[in-house]
C-alpha cells in the first residue's frame, strides 16, 4: 500500500482525473458519478472511484504544486491507473483569452524544480498525450466549446516577486500558467503512462490587468471542462 495514497491495485480505475482541490474531487464524485465509492482520505487528499456513463473512473486530489502532485501521481501509477487527466484552474496569460475558456495543454514549461530533478536537470520538454489532447479537442468541437490548444507553464511560485515574468511568458506564446502539469507530463513520459491536462481561465493576468471570474461563472466553466474531461479520459481505446 502507498503511504499517501492508502490505497490497494485494484481500488482505482485506469483512467482517473486530477484536480487539485480535495473539496473539487468529492464534488465531481458527487455530481458526476455513479456508484461512488471513497477510496483515499490520507492527509486529506481525497479520492473516490465510481462509473461515468457506465465506465469505470477515479478522481484524486493533488494538492497544489509540482512536489504535491508528482507524489500522488507515482502512487496513482503503483496502483494500477494508466491515464491521468489533470482538470483546474489557470491565470490565462493571452490578452484574448476570455475568463471561463478551456485551454488544453500540449506541453508544460517546467519553471518548477520538480520536473527538472526528474531528468537530472538535464533540457526537457513535458509533454502531453496526443490521444488525450485530439480527444479533448474534438469533444469540445463536438460540444461546440470555445478551446485553445497550446502550451502552458507550471510554475512553483504563486505570489511571484518578479512583476514582470507573465508578461515574458506571454511574449513567448505561453498561453496560461498553472502548477502541475509539468511534472504530470514528465511522470507520463517516464513511467509509461497517458498524461494530460484541461485548465480553465479564471484570471487574465497581462497587460497590466489583473481580471477574476465570477464564482458562478466559475462553476459552469469547471462543470463543462469536467464533464469534457470525464468523456474524454473513459473514450473506448
Amino acid at each position: 500500500m502507498p503511504i499517501h495514497v492508502r490505497a490497494e491495485p485494484g481500488d482505482y480505475a485506469e483512467a482517473c482525473l486530477l484536480p487539485g482541490d480535495p473539496l473539487r474531487a468529492r464534488y465531481i464524485a458527487e455530481t458526476f458519478l455513479d456508484d461512488v465509492r471513497q477510496t483515499n482520505a490520507e492527509r486529506g487528499m481525497l479520492g473516490f472511484t465510481g462509473t461515468f456513463r457506465g465506465r469505470p473512473v477515479s478522481v484524486q486530489s493533488t494538492g497544489m504544486g509540482c512536489p504535491s502532485a508528482g507524489i500522488v501521481i507515482e502512487e496513482l501509477v503503483q496502483l494500477g491507473v494508466k491515464r491521468l487527466l489533470r482538470v483546474g484552474t489557470s491565470g490565462g496569460l493571452q490578452p484574448d483569452l476570455e475568463l471561463g475558456d478551456l485551454i488544453i495543454a500540449l506541453s508544460a514549461v517546467p519553471a518548477d524544480s520538480t520536473a527538472t530533478h526528474y531528468v537530472g536537470g538535464e533540457p526537457h520538454a513535458p509533454t502531453a498525450n496526443w490521444e488525450l489532447v485530439h480527444g479533448a479537442a474534438h469533444a469540445a468541437k463536438e460540444l461546440g466549446r470555445r478551446v485553445r490548444v497550446g502550451p502552458i507553464v507550471s510554475s512553483d511560485v504563486f505570489y511571484d516577486p518578479d512583476q514582470g515574468r507573465a508578461q515574458r511568458w506571454s511574449d513567448r506564446g505561453i498561453l496560461a500558467v498553472e502548477m502541475e502539469a509539468a511534472v504530470l507530463f514528465t511522470l507520463g513520459a517516464l513511467r509509461k503512462v497517458q498524461a494530460g491536462c484541461l485548465l480553465t481561465v479564471s484570471d487574465v493576468i497581462v497587460e497590466g490587468e489583473f481580471k477574476r471570474i465570477s464564482d458562478e461563472d466559475l462553476k459552469a466553466a469547471v462543470d463543462g471542462m469536467t464533464e469534457l474531461a470525464l468523456g474524454t479520459v473513459t473514450a473506448e481505446r
